[in-house]
């Protein structure tokens, strides 16, 4: 009987994903060996510091401070420490020795993944990623090799669980920003400094990678328009809710055919209206989804759990047994798909609906200047609601307007709403959030 082959794996980072790796790694040996056709010996985890307390009880032997020694003899490298050095060093030795890479770093692959593609096309060996979107769920492969026959043309994604979950909590409860950030925190869904979370930069890019694979072309942190959830409102969150809409936010990428005739592709994150009967509306708390719409394959859509330790490490070997089964058997490493060049169009070129709202003078004539500027500029009104309501200390009555519009021009509807507030009639526009869905 023939010596079963042993292939050496260096793990980067033993944070929460990386200490379940090591375990699987460990209690799994047997299973992944036949699943493999070889023995997948975890050679050693890199770490800052070797004594630190850890939630998974390892090998302290396997511990070491010296990540540049134990890549140079690894087969294969999975790396989870995050950031952008010393991860791209790092990922670039290995490449470069000849070892396929695992990686879940969003953060490096959307600024600098042609890079890391570049290097392991010379070397003929595999760069992998499937955690770095949407943890557990399955997405990034079956948008290479499932629907590689396929032309997609819109990607739509609920891609960070910190988000949902803030927003889901102001939809279900009713509570503040604020609060319900507090909750998420109180949980561990979002961290001491929610900044990446809550300002989108997360989404962003997992947007730039979603968009990368789907429409064939490299897609970076700057091609991606970036706006958080930090100034929704819980008034927001209930005037949508009054309408027949929930707030999520929304990693989009999708074909368009600009005004000069040029096919491109718009990338952007940000908060965004759905109707209540629509997929993503439906993925409550800190779960990710992914829904996309193909020419051929039509709507399709991936539901599960977007982060935490035991799911995202499922991502993880589901890619490692990938590169072990190619290093056994052979062939080429597979990176990335880019086959042509689809250029990045700007925000103004998206086509999109707007939720607006307005307090206004209480006064006759008011719907008819504001109804009159929006076909002026060419965009129809789809929905229009009106609250009266009275100030406590003043005694003075306005109305608050809730606008929903018809697919229009990002640029027609950006220079609507800076029309509206010109309108003497118009006291403030409290919100503007864009709609999808409808």
């Amino acid at each position: 009987m023939t010596e079963m082959r042993t292939l050496k794996v260096a793990l980067l980072g033993c944070g929460n994903v990386g200490a379940q790796v090591a375990r699987i790694l460990i209690e799994d040996a047997d299973a992944l060996a036949a699943r493999t056709g070889a023995r997948l010996q975890l050679s050693g985890i890199a770490v800052r510091n070797v004594n630190a307390d850890r939630e998974v009880e390892l090998p302290q032997e396997l511990f070491t401070t010296d990540a540049e020694t134990l890549v140079k003899d690894a087969d294969l490298v999975i790396e989870l420490m995050g950031g952008i050095e010393p991860a791209r060093t790092l990922i670039l030795s290995a490449l470069r020795n000849g070892a396929c890479v695992v990686t879940g770093n969003k953060a490096l692959l959307a600024q600098d993944g042609p890079t890391l593609y570049e290097e392991a096309d010379k070397a003929g060996v595999q760069l992998s990623y499937e955690a770095a979107v949407a943890g557990a769920i399955p997405i990034l492969r079956p948008i290479r090799d499932s629907l590689s026959g396929d032309r997609i043309t819109r990607v739509l994604g609920i891609v960070n669980g910190t988000t949902n979950f803030i927003l889901d909590q102001m939809d279900t409860t009713g509570a503040q920003f604020a609060d319900a950030l507090a909750e998420a925190q109180r949980l561990g869904y979002a961290e001491a400094d929610p900044t990446a979370d809550v300002e989108g930069h997360d989404a962003a890019a997992k947007a730039a990678i979603l968009a990368s694979l789907s429409f064939h072309t490299r897609f970076g942190l700057e091609n991606v328009h970036c706006e958080g959830i930090t100034s929704v409102t819980a008034s927001d969150i209930a005037a949508a809710k009054d309408a027949g809409f929930v707030i999520k936010l929304l990693a989009i990428a999708e074909k368009l055919v600009d005004e000069e005739g040029r096919e491109g592709v718009s990338v952007r994150v940000h908060p965004t209206l759905l109707p209540r009967e629509h997929p993503l509306a439906a993925v409550h708390g800190a779960f990710n989804a992914v829904f996309i719409e193909a020419e051929n394959a039509g709507e399709l859509m991936f539901y599960g759990q977007g982060a935490g330790g035991t799911p995202t490490a499922s991502a993880v070997l589901g890619d490692l047994v990938s590169a072990a089964r190619r290093l056994v058997l052979g062939g080429p490493g597979r990176t990335e798909t880019t086959t042509g060049h689809v250029p990045a169009l700007p925000i103004d070129a998206a086509t999109t609906s707007y939720y607006i709202g307005l307090d206004v003078a209480d006064q006759p004539g008011v719907l008819a200047k504001i109804a009159q500027l929006f076909a002026e500029h060419g965009v129809s009104i789809e929905i229009m609601r009106q609250t009266i309501h009275r100030d406590a200390e003043s005694n003075v009555e306005s109305a608050e307007l809730r606008i929903v519009t018809h697919r229009a021009s990002e640029a027609a509807l950006a220079a609507t709403v800076e029309a509206v507030k010109g309108l003497d009639v118009i006291n403030s526009v409290t919100s503007v959030l864009r709609v999808e869905g409808v």
